[in-house]
This record gives structure tokens, C-alpha cells and sequence, in this order.
């Protein structure tokens, strides 16, 4: 039997029924057994990608928001991984940076952070990993088209709380806040969800699912 195909609780999804024959919810899911063991793994190196790729930084000159490799990592686990898990995973990422290890952008870490200009955006990670990974359980991962969209929108989410944070930690108001933490990262965000929009159904296919 194959365990990657047993519900359970712990595990991004249930498998769906199609055609016939089982399918997996998430890509995760379809590669991984489901275990309680594996479902912390998963979301463990779900925080260990993203704190990695928060080292990935392009200063901004005009902005205290960098570019980063961040928001790839989050939205592609949450897509991985699905809802529960990707969510769990940004959570576990933003906790273990609150209480002082080095997670965050340049090595930084603390509660300070969180409080800052670009607290808003750790903390739309969660959010933006869930909704990420709910639209992928419902199977907009399986298209280049759905899953560029599905990317933008949890893109819209991080956007907005990082807006949010940036107005409440600056000062600036609406207009600013989105001059300066939203609009020099459209186009690599773009970039970035036609990325997945090419790996995630790609591998779908790879496995003989689509």
C-alpha cells in the first residue's frame, strides 16, 4: 500500500477520487507518506527554505523593504505543502525569528522585527502560505495558468500586510506605503509566479498527474 495516499489528519489533504483512480490533494502528499513524523519534517524545512532564502537580499535605497528570495519560498511550500502544512511551516519560521535566531532578512532576528517596517509582510506569510495552499488543494496547481494566479494572489496577501505594517511602523501613509513596499516588487513577483507556474504543473505531469 501506498502510504502517500492515506488521509489523515496531520497531511495537507485527504485524496480525491477522479476518473476512477486516487489522486493526490498536494504535490507534497504524492511524494512524502503521510506521518506525523513527515508532516513536521515538512513543515520544518518549509522554515528552513524560506530563512534561507530570506539571506537572498537586494538592498533598496529608497525603501526599508528589500528584495528577497522570501516570498517564493513561502508561496511555493504553501502551494507544496498545502494549506495546514504551509501554513504551519511560515508560523514555525516567524516564531523561531521572534524569539531571536537569525531567520529574518541579513541574518536578524527578535521581536523588534516583527515590530518594524517589514513586520507586516512576516507576518502575511502565514496567511498568504494558507490561501496558497487551499487554492492548490483544489487543484489550481495542476495548470501554468492557475498556478501563476494562485501565486499573485498570495502576493496580494503579503502586499497587504505589508502595506499595513509599513503604515503603522513609518508613518507614511496609503499612497507611500504602496509606492515604496509594493510597486518595485510587481515585476518580481511576476517573474517568480510564472516560475511556478512552470515547476509545480510540470511536476505534476512528471508524476503522471495533471
Amino acid at each position: 500500500m501506498d502510504l502517500a495516499y492515506n488521509p489523515c489528519l496531520i497531511c495537507p489533504a485527504g485524496p480525491l477520487r477522479e476518473t476512477g483512480k486516487m489522486t493526490s490533494a498536494v504535490i507534497a502528499q504524492r511524494v512524502f507518506p503521510c506521518s506525523r513524523t513527515g508532516a513536521l519534517l515538512l513543515a520544518v524545512a518549509a522554515a528552513a527554505l524560506t530563512a534561507v532564502a530570506a539571506q537572498i537580499v537586494i538592498p533598496l535605497p529608497f525603501t526599508p523593504v528589500p528584495i528577497t528570495g522570501q516570498t517564493f519560498a513561502v508561496l511555493f511550500t504553501g502551494a507544496a505543502l498545502g494549506w495546514k502544512l504551509g501554513a504551519a511551516g511560515q508560523l514555525l519560521y516567524v516564531a523561531v525569528g521572534a524569539f531571536g535566531a537569525p531567520v529574518f532578512t541579513e541574518a536578524s532576528g527578535g521581536v523588534e522585527v516583527i515590530r518594524g517596517a517589514t513586520g507586516g509582510y512576516l507576518i502575511g506569510f502565514i496567511f498568504a502560505a494558507g490561501l496558497v495552499g487551499w487554492l492548490a488543494e483544489h487543484r489550481q496547481d495542476r495548470a501554468f495558468l492557475t498556478m501563476v494566479a494562485a501565486f499573485l494572489m498570495g502576493s496580494a496577501v503579503i502586499y497587504l500586510f505589508g502595506v499595513v505594517g509599513l503604515m503603522t511602523a513609518t508613518g507614511w501613509g496609503l499612497g507611500e506605503a504602496v509606492a515604496k513596499g509594493v510597486t518595485p516588487f510587481i515585476v518580481g513577483d511576476l517573474i517568480k509566479a510564472v516560475i511556478a507556474g512552470v515547476i509545480l504543473p510540470g511536476s505534476w505531469r512528471l508524476l503522471g498527474e495533471s
